[in-house]
């Protein structure tokens, strides 16, 4: 572990960067609920550093996704903040994304071309480059960039889509 603490706690720093802002969650405790989740794995038979960082990218985003799925419940219940709307500041920075929406746009992914889905995975959750996601999957360079050029053209345009609203008769 402690040759790749570093590696991960930069990772970690990286994804934190792009949540919304006021976020609580500190890129070492990110790191460290992801080791206490990756040491009750029973038989883990790492074969390689890529590998490990991506199996601990995937705890990552099961962690984020929780914080995220309990937030978004706690705003159900009632606990809003009220926003003022007598000042827009505007935009400067890339809208960070929704944590669940993306959960729920790689799982749809998935379902179709599970390699484009776990590709994203590895470059979003696990900050993999294109040479490592490819050594982890198996895959040439080549194919990695291809399948990452195409999975991110179909995030953006099913997370740039309007919500759909169906209509209760």
């Amino acid at each position: 572990m402690s040759l790749v603490y570093e590696e991960l706690r930069r990772r970690a720093a990286a994804h934190l960067r792009r949540e919304r802002q006021g976020h609580t969650l500190q890129p070492t405790a990110l790191v460290h609920e992801a080791y206490l989740r990756l040491i009750d794995q029973r038989g883990a038979d790492w074969q390689n550093r890529a590998q490990f960082l991506a199996i601990a990218s995937q705890m990552m985003r099961r962690i984020l996704i929780d914080r995220a799925r309990s937030r978004r419940r706690i705003k159900r219940l009632g606990e809003r903040q009220q926003v003022s709307l007598d000042r827009v500041d505007v935009v400067t920075q890339p809208v960070a994304i929704d944590v669940l929406d993306l959960d729920a746009a790689l799982t749809k992914l998935e379902a179709f071309d599970p390699r484009k889905s776990r590709i994203a995975e590895l470059r979003f959750f696990g900050g993999l480059s294109l040479e490592e996601t490819g050594h982890v999957l198996d895959l040439s360079l080549a194919t990695v960039e291809r399948d990452w050029q195409g999975a991110r053209a179909w995030l953006f345009k099913t997370l740039s889509a309007p919500p759909r609203v169906i209509d209760d008769p």
